[in-house]
């Protein structure tokens, strides 16, 4: 049985690169999301200043959604490979 799982798996030679574009596109998506973040709230802390409050709040939560699609991506990648 693992001779046959162990058949189907593809050669290093392919993964070992996949891999490393895999790292260092989620290093890239993890400061997207810290920027995104950072922009979003001093956006935020303008806009309250200024007596304008909930139109961020949007903004945050695709922000966020984003950083969550980005987390979850590479995970479930590997566990299709």
């Amino acid at each position: 049985m693992t001779a046959f799982l162990m058949a189907g798996a593809p050669p290093s030679y392919v993964t070992d690169p996949l891999n490393e574009v895999m790292g260092i596109v989620a290093w890239v998506a993890t400061a997207a999301g810290v920027m995104g973040l950072l922009i979003v709230g001093a956006r935020m802390a303008l806009s309250i200043r200024q007596g304008e409050g909930q139109e961020h709040l949007v903004q945050l939560g695709t922000v966020l959604g984003a950083c969550i699609i980005a987390a979850t991506a590479g995970p479930v990648v590997n566990f299709i490979l």
